[in-house]
């Protein structure tokens, strides 16, 4: 998609912040700190499918944390409401209750200049875009993904004897397949922009817990990663199946028995498929998940491209 669409609507200059505030006539947008903590996750809450990203994140790693590459900002009403709730940084992320408070974000995120990717609904993407587009960085790269979402009651498969966690010593094969996987959504391979830091994300994420393997004769078959996890939801993503080995049953069986482990902390999973990619959409249909919406993600150029 190109994204020609989301470019030619035009912003009522009252809606916009000054250059000099972040403020409007009724909202006000400020950073968010570690004892607005609770505010924000109940916030969030209010829907927890669409922002368990956002949400996850805080759980990790706090509201003010390295870890997030970004910060977390508000926007509030006069009476102190929280209107709206952002990531702004590598992945920004927004959760709104209004369109002003989305050209508040919008002049936030014009002020950072390595924004790597905005990732959201597609109309609150859509309206963000508009007020963000004139000064900030340059859209690289445009896609519509499909939000899919699994719930108890699902289908028994037969078990996969082998399915565990992942260890460091699966750290390598698992964070080629991951680049690669990147690669082909995003046209950029994060070993060749910051292999070290990526290496110790994706370390990170094996000592948390967070990835499922499954491997034969030291070659990996199956994996999949929990990216965030909410007392609500868990956001799966990297779920790969060795091209050896596809069309036998195991994606499907593998997928499933992750998922009724997963099913017995949370009330649901979800995941994200490329709109274009059919035989994954039909792939996750087939293992009982469910199509609740459509979203938008927007690659940008950065400084060092």
């Amino acid at each position: 998609m190109s994204g020609q669409n989301v470019l030619a609507l035009s912003v009522p200059a009252s809606m916009l912040p000054s250059a000099s505030s972040l403020n409007s006539s009724y909202l006000t947008t400020q950073p968010l700190a570690p004892n607005h903590k609770e505010e924000i996750l109940t916030f969030l809450a209010e829907r927890p499918l669409q922002t368990v990203a956002m949400a996850g994140m805080i759980y990790d790693n706090g509201v003010v944390s390295p870890h997030n590459r970004g910060a977390f900002y508000g926007c509030r009403d006069e009476a102190g409401n929280l209107k709206g709730v952002a990531l702004v940084g590598h992945a920004t992320l927004i959760e709104t209750r209004c369109d002003a408070a989305l050209a508040l974000f919008a002049r936030v995120a014009q002020n950072y200049s390595r924004i790597h990717i905005i990732m959201g609904e597609e109309a609150e993407v859509q309206g963000f875009w508009n007020y963000y587009s004139e000064g900030g960085q340059r859209m690289r790269v445009q896609c519509r993904e499909m939000l899919f979402e699994q719930r108890y009651p699902m289908a028994v498969s037969e078990v996969v004897h082998g399915l565990r966690l992942a260890a460091q010593s699966d750290l390598e094969p698992l964070v080629q397949v991951q680049a690669q996987m990147a690669l082909e959504e995003s046209g950029r391979n994060p070993l060749e922009i910051d292999p070290i830091g990526f290496r110790r994300r994706y370390s990170r994420r094996i000592e948390s817990g967070r990835v499922w393997v499954l491997t034969e004769n030291e070659q990996l078959i199956f994996k999949a990663d929990v990216q965030s996890e909410t007392p609500e939801v868990i956001y799966l993503e990297g779920i790969y199946v060795n091209p050896e080995n596809r069309g036998n049953g195991y994606g499907l069986r593998c997928l499933s028995q992750l998922n009724r482990e997963l099913l017995k902390r949370v009330k649901s999973t979800c995941l994200l498929v490329n709109e274009t990619n059919w035989k994954a959409q039909s792939f996750y249909l087939s293992a009982g998940f469910k199509l609740r919406g459509g979203y938008d993600t927007i690659f940008l150029h950065t400084q060092e491209q």
